[in-house]
């Protein structure tokens, strides 16, 4: 029996440490292979040139450019909402920055750390002007587009039960891409998604004038990268990366001034950019991290704003996404 449990603890150990290299395996094959959507403009979507690009996408390149100091040294490998959960347990991907909620199962049970809420987001429904509804508690016997292997369905399902209505047909296709053409096609009456994704689904129509996101918020979606239990380094690494772009734009260091913040004398500048104590090392990299990551994709702010601003086609507004000091719930962890 002694021989057994031995030999279970070994196994167990064994596989922690497996697990546990993730970052050396990164640094071996001088990329990070990033998780993201088959293509949602403003999260993550290739352009004509095959150039990926979206905040989801800007996460990853911060984190290769803590690594490398070379926010191009990434992977991307597009992931369908069924098929990523399978490709991040298998090793074939480091971390999932795919629109993806944070939940207690996925967070438990399927074996996956959360770095942080990279976009506070809820669910909501698509609807086209001419059917003439104003509110989502219109939709009874409504038929319903919805991705499948996503949290969506569930939650429409909620939505109806709690308000008395009587759920109409929920249609679930494989892809974003199969979800939306069967809703333009008029398969459906509405397309349910999480509210981001639906600005970004809008703008796919042959015309987006034609189409009206309802105003209720149904869910919560906290949507953020994610990463295998069991190695505890590599979740540190992605979590304060992400603390790092938040931190970056309260203290005002952005892309354009970071050599000169460098030199700054405000303690809390200091710790992160690492001119005062060397806070990289516990995370398996050099003390001038965060300058790289500035460097490379701008702060947290600066990448919201380029990727899915009020300036940008989707025009999306900070909202619950702004900083604490300015109305939001965005809160980096202290440097220290």
């Amino acid at each position: 029996m002694k021989r057994i449990l031995f030999a279970a603890v070994g196994l167990l150990s064994l596989a922690g440490a497996v697990n546990a290299a993730t970052l050396d395996e990164v640094k071996a094959r001088d990329s990070v292979n990033c998780g993201v959507s088959q293509g949602l403009p403003g999260f993550s979507s290739p352009n004509d040139k095959n150039e990926w690009g979206g905040l989801d996408v800007d996460f990853c390149r911060a984190i290769a450019a803590a690594i490398f100091n070379d926010p191009t040294k990434v992977k991307f490998s597009p992931l369908s909402a069924k098929d990523r959960f399978t490709a991040l347990t298998s090793g074939a991907i480091d971390v999932l920055s795919r629109n993806t909620t944070w939940t207690m199962s996925r967070d438990t049970t399927l074996g996956f750390n959360f770095a942080g809420v990279i976009y506070y987001d809820g669910q909501g429904f698509l609807i086209r002007k001419s059917v003439g509804l104003k509110s989502a508690k219109e939709l009874q016997g409504a038929s319903i587009c919805v991705q499948t292997g996503t949290s969506n369905e569930l939650n429409v399902s909620d939505f109806f039960r709690a308000n008395n209505m009587k759920n109409g047909e929920v249609i679930a296709f494989g892809t974003l891409d199969e979800t939306v053409k069967a809703y333009e096609s008029g398969r459906c009456d509405v397309f349910t998604a999480d509210r981001s994704q639906l600005a970004a689904v809008r703008l796919k129509l042959t015309n987006a004038a034609d189409h009206v996101i309802l105003p209720e918020t149904i869910s919560k979606e906290p949507l953020g990268p994610l990463v295998r239990h069991g190695d505890d380094q590599w979740s540190d690494l992605v979590k304060w990366v992400y603390f790092a772009l938040l931190n970056a734009e309260e203290l005002g260091v952005t892309q354009k001034n970071v050599d000169e913040q460098v030199n700054s004398q405000n303690p809390d500048v200091k710790r992160l950019l690492g001119t005062d104590g060397k806070y990289g090392e516990g995370i398996g990299l050099t003390a001038d991290w965060v300058v790289r990551i500035v460097k490379a994709t701008g702060n947290y702010g600066e990448i919201y704003e380029r990727n899915v601003g009020p300036a940008t086609p989707l025009g999306i507004e900070r909202g619950l996404n702004n900083l604490w000091t300015k109305g939001g719930i965005q809160y980096g962890m202290p440097v220290r």
